[in-house]
């Protein structure tokens, strides 16, 4: 094959940046020349010229074409397809994998009809890492797309994916799907508001977070939604379906047993089933479950009374030791200040304090450290004293009053009461939310 080289020559100079191996075949012979080659295809050893590009292309593809791509490649390098393809477009283009050296290579394998139409140009293009690159895209896609459906809190799935279900449900109900059956279970977490107002929203955050477990235990086998603030959804489905009336009785059981004693979230609960004689849209079932929720509700909130100081503070919750340190830290600087000896300081978070060895003692109370101090303390005071004494402590923990100049009786371990006048303040976090409650009690 006569070769102008000189036009080879600018051919491979203006091809060179942009693709890793270059063949000029002429397509009546066959004949073709290798230009622009690179230390990465020197491994399939192919020819760098020869007398049938095509013959040559059929034969060894399959020593360096991917198998799962040896159709592919055959069908790439077969004269008639390439032709007919180059009639149509003028170019052709399809991505394969070579194995080169026992690794996968992505690359783009594009034809180009010379001028002369005579000629072709086969063109190889490393694309790996484009492909990485690709791929990298749809995993962070794929990533994004999951985390806007899941509620960043508590790692359940949130109001958009609730939004999708509920269009799914939606479809199978008015194509009157004779197999769909499935419960839905109301949930809402009683006085979430009073926590944050009184003790910060890290600790409402935390109860949400123990009342989501505790949903998700008792229906194991179902999905469940935070579709607002206090609010979940479950979608009972198989066995909990079949089991829907014991595992909502086992949910209100747990409810109940912490509003009496203090020691866990309470969980309002509504069970609506769907009836497909009845019930049109999904948001049917949801109303239902929505309003047997709210009477449940009410039953409960006699046991959920979060707004008082005396009841508020009872949900336990273990103290991590960095809150420790810094409740002695704040504490130990608080006494070395007030040079009184009947001082005291609560994490409001946890309803943990401390308090002064020589009030401990003269008030006959539990420790040095306690858990739910405000109510052991308000046991102390006179009983003609406690509710004003419960007004004004709550008034100043919602920021609403000032206990500068209160006075009540308190009652001390040898059974005689004296009357104190606290000096209190409240320390608030980076939200402005009541964080630490503390002060002194001076005796009159």
């Amino acid at each position: 094959m006569m070769i102008d080289h000189a036009g080879f020559s600018q051919i491979a100079t203006t091809l060179a940046g942009h693709y890793d191996s270059l063949f000029y075949v002429e397509i009546a012979s066959g004949k073709y020349t290798e230009f622009v080659p690179t230390h990465l295809f020197e491994a399939l050893q192919i020819p760098r010229e020869g007398d049938d590009f095509f013959a040559m292309s059929q034969q060894n593809a399959h020593r360096y074409v991917h198998p799962d791509d040896l159709d592919l490649a055959l069908r790439i390098h077969d004269r008639e397809t390439i032709l007919e393809n180059l009639a149509k477009n003028g170019t052709y283009s399809v991505s394969c994998r070579l194995l080169i050296n026992d690794k996968i290579v992505h690359i783009r394998h594009i034809d180009l009809m010379c001028e002369d139409q005579k000629h072709i140009l086969f063109c190889m293009e490393n694309i790996d890492e484009e492909v990485r690159e690709k791929e990298e895209q749809k995993r962070t896609l794929r990533s994004v797309e999951r985390l806007a459906r899941l509620d960043e809190l508590t790692g359940i799935k949130n109001k958009n994916a609730f939004a999708e279900y509920t269009q799914s449900i939606e479809q199978r109900i008015r194509s009157v799907d004779k197999e769909l059956q499935f419960g839905i279970v109301m949930c809402d977490v009683n006085d979430l508001k009073q926590f944050n107002d009184t003790r910060g929203h890290s600790f409402g955050d935390e109860i949400l977070q123990r009342a989501c477990r505790m949903i998700c235990e008792i229906f194991q086998n179902s999905q469940v939604y935070r579709i607002g603030g206090d609010e979940f959804v479950v979608v009972l489905t198989g066995e909990d379906f079949l089991i829907r009336e014991e595992l909502l009785e086992n949910l209100r059981r747990e409810s109940t047993a912490n509003g009496r004693s203090r020691s866990g979230p309470v969980v309002a609960s509504g069970l609506a089933v769907f009836e497909p004689a009845t019930d049109a849209r999904f948001s049917d079932v949801l109303k239902r479950a929505d309003k047997e929720m709210y009477e449940n509700k009410k039953k409960l909130k006699s046991w959920s009374n979060a707004g008082s100081l005396g009841n508020a503070n009872r949900v336990e919750i273990p103290v991590p030791d960095e809150r420790r340190r810094r409740l002695d830290g704040l504490f130990g600087a608080f006494v070395t200040t007030a040079d009184e000896k009947y001082v005291f300081l609560n994490d409001l978070r946890y309803d943990y304090s401390r308090w002064s060895i020589p009030f401990v003692d003269d008030f006959a109370m539990k420790s040095e450290y306690m858990y739910h101090a405000g109510r052991i303390w308000q046991e102390r005071v006179h009983p003609d004293d406690r509710a004003g004494y419960q007004e004004v402590v709550e008034a100043i923990i919602n920021g609403t009053g000032d206990m500068k100049y209160m006075r009540y009786r308190a009652k001390r371990r040898d059974g005689f009461y004296v009357t104190l006048q606290p000096r209190a303040f409240i320390l608030n976090d980076s939200e402005g939310n009541p964080e630490y409650f503390g002060g002194i009690m001076i005796v009159q």
